[in-house]
């Protein structure tokens, strides 16, 4: 009787998709972050609706969350979802993904 494989998944092979999954988010993220910021008024709704005063937005940006936040405010407008998507040349849904990729990665120090 032939004998079953056994396909051994290595975890750094996981971790690291995990790691290129989160760091093009962030990426993703950081371009919606420099999107938002180019037109004064679409910062400004930005900060009024987050309650993020302009000269803490170093110190908010990097609190966990802030990224999925700011790719969930992008989202929630879908003609500046399209305008943004257009302009990196990617699908809208491609946002959506990178924000549940952010939502859902694990904090530093904890293992993915």
């Amino acid at each position: 009787m032939p004998q079953a494989r056994v396909i051994r998944m290595w975890p750094h092979s996981r971790t690291r998709k995990t790691r290129q999954q989160q760091a093009g988010a962030e990426a993703l993220a950081i371009a919606a972050l420099a999107f938002l910021t180019a037109e004064p008024a679409r910062f400004a709704r930005f900060l009024d609706l987050t309650g993020i005063a302009v000269n803490s937005i170093r110190a908010a940006a990097r609190a966990p969350g802030f990224l999925a936040g700011v790719l969930d405010h992008l989202a929630a407008e879908e003609p500046m979802l399209l305008e943004f998507a257009a302009g990196q040349e990617i699908d809208p849904t491609d946002v959506l993904a990178a924000r549940d990729v952010l939502a859902h990665a694990p904090r530093e120090g904890e293992p993915p």
